[in-house]
């Protein structure tokens, strides 16, 4: 009887120990679902341009660079930023389930409610919103909503009825320079609508690799980020090339200014000069193996590009 107990007991340890890893595995996806919903590697990129945007446009201090106001902006604005995505996801769930590059997102495949995450990104939304205009100012809390409205409710519908979307859709992909040196002077700049222009003409050949890659998967969700019929090349032609052509004078802008030296112009140029050869590829050639190139290399040139302009301030 003594033994048959303690078998018992072992068994009842056993199972529960398997239902407490079960639990915390389910509770581990959830959490990785939630995180998934936010695009990390998105919002990677839009700290990177908030960042230079604040440093660019920060005063001189005699107290020191303000670190704590920075982190407040680029936490409030991720916080926006993270919100965007997830009720872009909502937005969007029936036809990211009929694309094969989305159809594993936690909505998409149902893994989520749709509730819960119309909540979630809610949730992140407003408190961003509140925080950016708490601890951070008026001004960047406003360029950060208007962000968020114009991307889920203008550009978001238009990507089912016209290739134009691209047009609008860059206009709030260009307004996290502009929330980071608002937060950091309280004003915008001409300098500050230069970095602006830069990152809007910038994601012009990033979003026509991506197009080029997936058309199937857009055509097939009723997305016409890509014009149908002939007018298709001319047109993947004219939004990769023309931008990378006024991409390289506005990059020049600070030289032209006097604001930068030497390094900064050749680095400058030579960064526009290869983006600008991989756009070209792209343009000409219209393979998956040109679009995977320059998507590449638009990932790397932002970036450097930021850097530069950064050491640029540095070296005045």
């Amino acid at each position: 009887m003594a033994s048959e107990s303690i078998r018992l007991i072992d068994v009842s340890s056993v199972a529960a120990a398997d239902a407490q890893a079960a639990f915390a595995g389910c509770m581990r996806a959830v959490m990785v679902d939630y995180w998934t919903l936010t695009k990390p590697e998105v919002n990677f990129l839009i700290a990177l341009a908030t960042l230079t945007g604040f440093y660019l446009g920060c005063p001189t201090h005699p107290q020191g660079f303000p670190f704590w106001l920075l982190i407040h902006t680029l936490l409030g604005t991720l916080l926006v930023a993270s919100g965007t995505s997830t009720l872009n996801q909502y937005i969007e769930r029936r036809f990211d389930a009929q694309m094969r590059r989305t159809a594993r997102r936690p909505l998409a495949a149902g893994r989520l409610k749709p509730s819960t995450v119309l909540g979630f990104g809610v949730a992140l939304s407003g408190i961003g919103s509140i925080y950016l205009a708490m601890a951070v100012n008026l001004l960047a809390s406003l360029l950060a909503i208007i962000t968020l409205l114009s991307y889920l409710f203008v550009y978001t519908p238009l990507k089912r009825k016209t290739s134009l979307c691209i047009l609008v859709g860059a206009l709030p992909g260009a307004m996290p320079p502009l929330i980071g040196w608002a937060a950091a002077s309280g004003r915008l700049s001409v300098a500050a609508w230069t970095l602006c222009a830069l990152l809007f003409l910038w994601q012009f050949p990033h979003f026509m690799a991506i197009a080029w890659m997936y058309r199937e998967d857009y055509a097939r969700a009723g997305y016409l980020v890509l014009p149908r019929g002939e007018s298709r090349g001319s047109f993947v032609i004219c939004l990769t090339l023309l931008p990378l052509v006024v991409l390289i004078p506005v990059l020049l802008t600070p030289v032209l200014l006097g604001h930068t030296g030497r390094a900064y112009q050749v680095g400058a140029f030579l960064l526009g000069t290869i983006f600008m050869y991989f756009g070209a590829q792209l343009a000409f050639r219209k393979s998956n193996s040109d679009a995977r190139r320059l998507l590449l290399a638009s990932i790397v040139y932002l970036p450097l590009v930021f850097v530069l302009l950064c050491t640029a301030k540095n070296t005045r």
